[in-house]
């Protein structure tokens, strides 16, 4: 598959041990069965699940299943371990041993109906579960409210919705879960449209403020992308309403509640929007999609580069860089070098401002065609 080759000769064998371990890392290989290998001095934050058939036990056991346990960001905050032997007691034991006798409670999750229904703890504080955070939600914030009025009930949803966010995450790790969400999936999306409406809202709001104002509230962004809807999604359904002579309006607002749902196609919705106004009577939506986001990006690109004065070989090259690195880059002196001469501009204070509008611009453009155009393409059949 990766055109290696080696032996099982010591020095062959380590650099294939390498070779498999750092493939892992880098999440080339998506399934690693071993034998007595991989269980000491290897780690990757995105390993998540462990099956294991062997009689482990004590400091082995804590090795094997340290292999998973690593935080790598707000989706992946535990490690699964599937047992195909009862190690219940082995592990009771080895965690005692390396931790303390109540250390089970710390290190192991409770079962699905403890974070479902909610669950008391041994010091007697009552945890809520899932249901009792979604009751809360449809009480306090119902959908059918136009919008969330004052500051302090902005912050209690935003902290609640981002409880709610990070237990669906925990849940979904159980089978059980399946089925049980409470909240539809439009539900689902409308709220996330209003929770993303409140972080643009603090967002401006922080925006030239000496203080941060957000100090106290966490926007859990990583996890509303894991339930992320892509352009092809959008696609299908501007296809369906295309497919309906255009006549199907339930359609339209499937499609308004999917983009403002979505943190990276929130930033696209005027460009879907105008596509699905100007859509003609085509055979392929996705070719026509296609061919419409090629030529609004050059129109807005040819009229950055004519507002700004920029220069335009350098300004083309800077950004198909960016749409191949899967970033704009604003440090060093790659902006300057797309900017007129400085004495266009006066002085330093103004050549810093302009620079930053160019900055914005540059930004804006990425963001509206970033995953969605012609740059992108060529990056994907290059990789």
């Amino acid at each position: 598959m990766f055109h290696t080759n080696y032996s099982t000769d010591s020095d062959s064998f380590q650099n294939y041990y390498k070779d498999v371990s750092l493939r892992m890392k880098n999440k080339e290989l998506d399934l690693l069965i071993v034998v007595n290998m991989f269980l000491t001095g290897f780690d990757a934050t995105t390993l998540n699940t462990l099956w294991v058939d062997k009689n482990l036990k004590m400091h082995g056991l804590i090795q094997a299943f340290s292999r998973t346990n690593r935080i790598l960001n707000s989706i992946k905050t535990f490690g699964n371990i599937v047992c195909f032997r009862n190690l219940q007691k082995r592990v009771d034991a080895a965690i005692a041993l390396f931790g303390d006798k109540e250390a089970g409670g710390i290190v192991l999750l409770h079962k699905f109906a403890d974070y479902y229904y909610g669950y008391t703890t041994k010091e007697g504080k009552d945890k809520p579960g899932y249901i009792d955070m979604i009751e809360e939600l449809t009480q306090k914030f119902p959908l059918s409210a136009p919008q969330i009025e004052g500051e302090q009930n902005q912050k209690d949803f935003i902290a609640l919705f981002g409880a709610i966010l990070r237990m669906r995450n925990l849940l979904s790790s159980f089978d059980e879960f399946k089925g049980k969400e409470q909240l539809s999936e439009r539900d689902l999306q409308d709220y996330l449209g209003r929770y993303q409406d409140l972080r643009d809202e603090w967002m401006r709001r922080t925006k030239g403020k000496k203080e941060d104002i957000t100090d106290d509230i966490v926007f859990e962004i990583e996890l509303i992308r894991q339930i992320e809807i892509n352009i092809d999604y959008i696609l299908m359904l501007v296809k369906k309403y295309h497919d309906s002579h255009c006549d199907d309006k339930e359609i339209l607002i499937t499609i308004q509640k999917a983009v403002d749902a979505s943190p990276e196609l929130r930033s696209k919705k005027q460009l879907i929007e105008t596509f699905i106004c100007d859509i003609n009577d085509v055979e392929d939506v996705l070719e026509e999609w296609h061919g419409f986001v090629a030529e609004e990006r050059e129109k807005e690109l040819t009229q950055i580069i004519r507002d700004e004065k920029l220069r335009e070989p350098e300004t083309r090259k800077f950004l198909e860089n960016a749409f191949r690195d899967g970033e704009i880059k604003t440090t060093g002196t790659d902006i300057d070098k797309l900017m007129p001469p400085v004495s266009r501009f006066g002085g330093g204070g103004t050549r810093a401002k302009k620079k930053q509008s160019v900055i914005d611009k540059l930004k804006g453009f990425f963001d509206r065609f970033f995953e969605i155009s012609e740059w992108d393409a060529d990056r994907a059949d290059e990789q």
